[in-house]
């Protein structure tokens, strides 16, 4: 196989692809829909250290087990701090293909680079590497989801290295290494197009969003210690994946109450019962059982302090993605009320207030954090965030120290300490497995009573609510 000796020329003509469909794009180019997880199945996060923090893993879990309570979907963590394709290569058999997964997205290219400047060999390493995990993958069965590299901040690496606690203050790294991994993205995404392979890019949402940010507040960054993301940044990641793959139900509920031919009714949506109006049109009242709960973050990715330091929260993420709206959605719709403003209570939780206008037209229920369905949303989070505090990251953990055992290279003593440590794995891979029980028992949806209910002043044509 031939790679680039002229990686200047090279990089010029690949970049732009990595742009195409990035965090900004208005009209994303289609794409066939992927990543489609189906009960029973398995899916895999495959990486280096930035899959090893557990985050964007952990947001992807949470919208799945969310929107999707009905089925059954394992999910397993196989990221590695400091790992190579080669590393990933190495551990392949036994952490990857013996968990039989069906999804495996692959996320490597920061540690590949070597943060120096371009090399042909080191890109080759990368580049074989990649074939041969993704040959492997579909080998075993599973479908391959290539990830892009994400962003090297040499901005915030600047700032931090004035900071005596900055871990990285005396590692040297390459003044284009962001633009090297922009390129090896690129890469990426030539040779999975050739394939047909499904391909996310994630370099350029977090270059994007960045960059924006910048403009008003200089020192932003999604990256805080320059090579890993934080919270915000790891949901961005996750949206970016999401969002890619065209999940089948993009919204969480639509519900439309209107009177025809002097009947209420709520359309065709079945899981609306007891639907009731009073004769003044001032109040009315039904029970809604939805078929799944809204995408939410918690304020905290961990209940401990993570090595890679403290960030931006998630919902920052959240927000700058408008996730909500566009992966979240939960939609009321309620016409032929008497003008005013109505209360809105579900299971008799104040909603909020909103004019018959903002019922008619349409209200995003999901911006209600304390709604009961948002809360039961959280905690179902809570949960994954416990899994993945206490089963998950300490078992990546015990990979990480496999690593080190397999590259002293002395293969007697490598048995020897493999098999206490994989015991461990074991029992916590069970212990993940548990959790994950625990968590589909919890995302059930149950049925909801809304009630609306006129209250105050009769509200004068076109009046708006604070509240929207």
């Amino acid at each position: 196989m031939h790679f680039p000796m002229l990686p200047a020329l090279r990089i010029l003509s690949l970049l732009p692809l990595l742009w195409i469909g990035s965090g900004f794009a208005e009209t994303p180019l289609p794409t066939q829909p992927f990543f489609q997880a189906g009960d029973g199945d398995t899916v895999v996060f495959l990486g280096d250290s930035i899959t090893h923090q557990s985050l964007y893993t952990q947001y992807v879990e949470d919208f799945f087990y969310t929107r999707y309570p009905e089925r059954r979907i394992r999910f397993y963590n196989a990221g590695v701090s400091g790992d190579a394709a080669a590393d990933v290569l190495a551990r392949f058999e036994e952490d990857v293909k013996a968990v039989e997964p069906d999804f495996v997205t692959v996320l490597l290219g920061m540690n590949d680079g070597k943060y120096e400047p371009f090399s042909g060999k080191t890109f080759s390493h990368y580049a074989n590497g990649m074939e041969e995990i993704v040959a492997r993958i579909q080998k075993s069965g599973a479908n391959p989801v290539a990830l892009s590299p994400t962003m090297f901040d040499h901005r915030q690496l600047a700032l931090r290295k004035t900071d005596e606690t900055f871990r990285f203050r005396e590692k040297s790294f390459d003044e284009g290494y962001n633009s090297l991994m922009a390129y090896y993205g690129a890469w990426l995404r030539e040779n999975a197009g050739a394939k047909q392979i499904p391909f996310v890019n994630l370099w350029g949402p977090l270059n994007d969003f960045t960059f924006a940010a910048r403009r008003s507040q200089p020192d932003f960054s999604l990256v805080e210690d320059a090579i890993h993301p934080g919270a915000a940044g790891h949901f961005i990641m996750a949206f970016s994946l999401l969002s890619a793959s065209q999940p089948e139900r993009r919204g969480v509920s639509s519900i439309a109450i209107q009177e025809r031919g002097g009947k209420w009714t709520a359309g065709r949506n079945e899981a609306v019962t007891d639907l009731t109006v009073s004769a003044n049109r001032e109040e009315i009242s039904f029970t809604f059982l939805a078929n799944a709960l809204p995408w939410v973050v918690p304020v905290r990715p961990s209940e401990y302090d993570l090595k890679w330091g403290p960030s931006a929260p998630a919902s920052l993420g959240y927000e700058l993605t408008k996730a909500g709206h566009k992966l979240s959605a939960e939609r009321l719709r309620v016409s032929g009320l008497s003008p005013g403003s109505y209360e809105l209570r579900i299971d008799d939780v104040l909603i909020g207030t909103f004019t018959h206008l903002n019922l008619e037209a349409k209200v995003e229920l999901q911006k209600y954090l304390h709604s009961p369905q948002s809360q039961q949303a959280l905690a179902v989070t809570l949960l994954n965030r416990d899994r993945n505090d206490k089963a998950v990251r300490p078992m990546r953990d015990l990979w990480a120290r496999v690593k080190g055992l397999r590259r002293k290279g002395d293969q007697e003593k490598f048995d020897q300490a493999y098999l206490p440590l994989k015991a461990e794995i074991d029992a916590l891979h069970r212990k993940a497995v548990e959790f994950e029980e625990r968590i589909y028992a919890a995302a059930q949806p149950v049925p909801r009573r809304y009630h609306l209910r006129r209250v105050g002043t009769r509200a004068k044509p076109g009046a708006k609510d604070d509240n929207q």
